[in-house]
């Protein structure tokens, strides 16, 4: 019997290939935001109404989807096996989201002169743009980057401690005209995430 050949779309979140044991009845893009697909909607109004904006949205995100932090040996701005992979899934991230734009914080622990502190989280913080971009990320979307030195330890110490040896990238805004989004809607960016998400897959059906 001859084979005929369909195409289906799947996105790469939502529901695979392994759904044909019945799992095709659910929502298309269920698996995007776990079922609160008026969300984007709700979201989308409040940036229109002025009640939220969409870096505020986006940060949420950015926090629960990726690590913002990456942490160094104590005197160093050279980046870590451990760093490089927590930087790449920052990435990956950041480039789905052409519209936001980015500051980089360098962290110190608390040995050694203000002066020579504020210089290394400015070291650290270069190094981690240095590599984004390196990884794709284009230059104009990380907008700064900024040393905090040793004044905003996450643990209280005059010793060396590693927790406050970090850079932290955070979202500092968004572009309001943006050939990918018009004015901040919240709704445009979560369809195209999705659209592009998705992958060809080739199922034989007898």
């Amino acid at each position: 019997m001859t084979m005929n050949r369909r195409f289906f779309l799947m996105g790469a979140t939502g529901v695979g290939l392994s759904a044909c044991s019945g799992s095709f009845d659910r929502e298309a893009g269920i698996g995007l935001d776990e079922g609160g697909f008026g969300n984007p909607t709700m979201h989308n109004n409040l940036v229109q109404t002025g009640r939220i904006s969409l870096a505020e949205i986006m940060t949420r995100r950015f926090h629960e989807e990726v690590p913002s932090m990456v942490n160094f040996d104590f005197g160093s701005a050279a980046l870590s096996s451990e760093a490089k992979t927590i930087l790449r899934s920052q990435a990956d991230w950041m480039k789905q989201f052409p519209e936001l734009r980015y500051t980089i914080y360098g962290h110190t622990d608390a040995v050694g002169s203000d002066a020579a502190n504020h210089q290394l989280g400015l070291r650290r913080a270069q190094a981690v743009r240095r590599y984004l971009v390196s990884l794709g990320v284009p230059h104009r979307s990380i907008i700064a980057v900024v040393s905090r030195g040793e004044t905003q330890p996450l643990i209280v110490s005059e010793g060396r401690e590693p927790a406050n040896r970090r850079t932290v990238t955070e979202i500092s805004g968004a572009i309001r005209r943006s050939p990918d989004i018009m004015n901040g809607q919240y709704a445009r960016v979560i369809q195209r995430e999705y659209v592009q998400s998705a992958t060809e897959a080739q199922v034989q059906v007898p």
